[in-house]
């Protein structure tokens, strides 16, 4: 049991990292990036291809995440400046990623299990992991609370005001993309070390963990404003891991893996939904011109 929760957490750990990237986008930018399949997967081939070269551990995890921040820039050029939907732009730089990841691994996996990594040191994975961890949120965290983090924050949620100040909000939105796809660059890096190799499809669904480790934060703390969206998606990921642990636990082929995340997406999204309904109900009445306009039957009797 020791051992379970160990490896829920290590693994919570690292793909909280991606989630706080997913978190960007999909919180903050309102943008459906599915470039992060690649880019997750563009950090591991970096990593795994660094490692066997005989190139500092520390130091691949620097390499990641600039690779990253080209992958994010991409994007971000492809929807801002050729006017590509943000969709159609996360696809075709996810489609690209693959052949490039294969050209940097120079073939289909990389085993590192004779090669340095992070882990190789005397500490435990899972305080290598949350020490990271630690130190992305917080890095995340002193960002958002700068001036070009409040104008990265105030593009997706309204971008007319932006653009009415004079803020380029397409370079906005490249930086966001940037630092984005760096940190889930960063979080394959991380994993590529962790399991001791690196696979060109290991990014495959990794933005599906990611929505759900964010709305199952979300549907947690949706009522505590003093928690961080950063935090509330670590949280999320470490459920998330758990479930599916819990899942594959009781029985369940590997093989449904996808089909478990899947379900886990749609309950998360239905307890986000029913919560929202539920308080859209629970508002029987509110006043508009000194009238009280009445919301339901209920109410409706008791002013009868």
């Amino acid at each position: 049991m020791n051992g379970f929760i160990i490896n829920v957490l290590e693994q919570g750990f690292i793909f909280g990292i991606m989630a706080i990237g997913v978190y960007i986008t999909y919180k903050i930018l309102d943008f459906p990036d599915l470039s992060v399949d690649g880019t997750f997967a563009l950090g591991a081939a970096v990593t795994a291809s660094a490692l066997v070269k005989g190139i500092n551990p520390l130091f691949t995890l620097v390499l990641a995440f600039t690779a990253g921040l080209v992958a994010g820039g991409v994007t971000g050029i492809l929807h801002v400046k050729l006017k590509i939907t943000n969709l159609l732009s996360g696809i075709l730089v996810m489609i690209g990623l693959y052949s490039i990841n294969l050209r940097i691994m120079e073939k289909a996996n990389i085993p590192l299990f004779s090669e340095k990594t992070i882990f190789s040191f005397s500490l435990s994975p899972i305080t290598i992991s949350v020490v990271i961890l630690i130190l992305t949120k917080l890095a995340l965290d002193i960002f958002l609370k700068t001036k070009l983090g409040f104008v990265l924050k105030a593009t997706g949620d309204n971008p007319q005001m932006v653009t009415s100040l004079g803020v380029d909000i397409g370079r906005i939105k490249i930086i966001g993309l940037m630092i984005s796809n760096a940190i889930v660059a960063l979080s394959g890096s991380i994993m590529a070390q962790y399991q001791r190799f690196s696979d060109a499809g290991m990014g495959t669904g990794i933005i599906v963990m990611g929505l759900a480790s964010v709305i199952l934060g979300e549907c947690i703390f949706q009522r505590t404003s003093i928690i961080a969206g950063t935090t509330a998606a670590i949280v999320g990921s470490i459920i998330y891991k758990g479930s599916v642990g819990v899942a594959l636990n009781l029985g369940f082929p590997p093989t449904d893996l996808k089909l478990i995340t899947c379900i886990i997406v749609i309950a998360a999204l239905s307890l986000n939904s029913k919560k929202l309904h539920l308080n859209f109900k629970g508002r029987e009445s509110f006043t508009r011109g000194g009238a009280v306009i009445v919301t339901n039957k209920k109410s409706a009797k008791s002013f009868q």
